[in-house]
């Protein structure tokens, strides 16, 4: 089994619980909205870190896709993903390559679905808190027959 960060839109905050949820994980994986560099710097004292861009991040050498690879299974990386259907290039993209699973951020809402055989994940809001946003971020547990997602909550 292998566990697997999940994170997005923490837009140059990273909660001070982020370190503890992530302890023991192998891989993090940024969805996007990142902010400043010092995120990434801080997520990769705990473990190494996949991230892509995200609409807000101008000053970040970063992609728009990325691709984590997890036993014999690949993981899609992109920041915004509208569900069920998305737009053409990124379809296109899903279709050709067979991701086993999409994780992406933008719309600050955890969620889990599978849709044609693909699983997707958004991890959730990470930045700081405000009002009506429930704060979150994930883990995915990679075993040889399933995936498990946890959701943690950033705020109480």
């Amino acid at each position: 089994m292998e566990l697997i960060g999940l994170i997005s839109d923490t837009h140059d905050y990273l909660d001070p619980k982020v370190p503890s949820f992530f302890r023991g994980v192998s891989h993090i994986i940024h969805a996007g909205d990142v902010g400043r560099p010092r995120i990434l710097l801080e997520l990769e004292q705990m473990a190494p870190v996949t991230a892509v861009l995200g609409n807000t991040d101008y000053d970040l050498e970063l992609k728009e896709r990325e691709w984590v690879e997890v036993g014999t299974r690949r993981i899609l990386v992109h920041h915004i993903v509208d569900l069920p259907v998305p737009e053409e290039s990124l379809a296109t993209c899903i279709r050709r390559q067979r991701p086993d699973a999409v994780v992406f951020g933008h719309t600050h809402k955890a969620m889990r679905q599978t849709l044609g055989g693909v699983l997707y994940i958004n991890p959730g809001y990470a930045g700081r808190r405000r009002a009506g946003l429930d704060r979150s971020v994930a883990l995915l547990e990679c075993h040889a027959s399933e995936w498990k997602v946890r959701f943690l909550p950033l705020d109480g």
